[in-house]
């Protein structure tokens, strides 16, 4: 599927804008900021400015079809992996890393028996990632 087709199927009229920014964060598995994605791609499309990449996010995030990451309180970030996954932030290289998510099927149904109803689930880690592990115990 085409980067256009993508957006087309989460209902978001494709530009070239939009294309560009999407394209990247499906490429980009780092889960950029707004700055990150700005300048990334205002070399090639010099009419970028950073409110179009924010309203851009935005409205990626409105569709499903981006995912805004609350992880890091200073700045957010954003996934293009909309599939249920977890994050692991190393406290010390600052890496975002998707992990998987298992899905607590009796937690779900408790909570829907009393009247809940789930639309999203979040789950953030946050520790040294191996190499950072690593490091660390070699300077100890």
């Amino acid at each position: 599927m085409t980067v256009y087709e993508y957006l087309l199927s989460y209902q978001i009229k494709p530009s070239v804008q939009r294309i560009a920014i999407m394209d990247y964060l499906l490429k980009h598995k780092t889960h950029p900021s707004i700055d990150e994605i700005y300048i990334a791609l205002c070399k090639d499309i010099p009419t970028l400015s950073k409110t179009t990449v924010y309203n851009t996010l935005k409205l990626f995030v409105e569709h499903g079809a981006a995912k805004l990451l609350t992880i890091n309180e200073h700045n957010a970030c954003f996934d293009g992996e909309t599939a249920p996954h977890g994050h692991f932030q190393c406290k010390y290289c600052g890496k975002i890393y998707d992990i998987p998510l298992a899905f607590d099927r009796e937690v779900s149904e408790k909570l829907e028996t009393k009247g809940f109803q789930i639309e999203e689930t979040n789950l953030y880690y946050k520790g040294a990632c191996p190499q950072c592990a690593e490091n660390n115990v070699k300077e100890q």
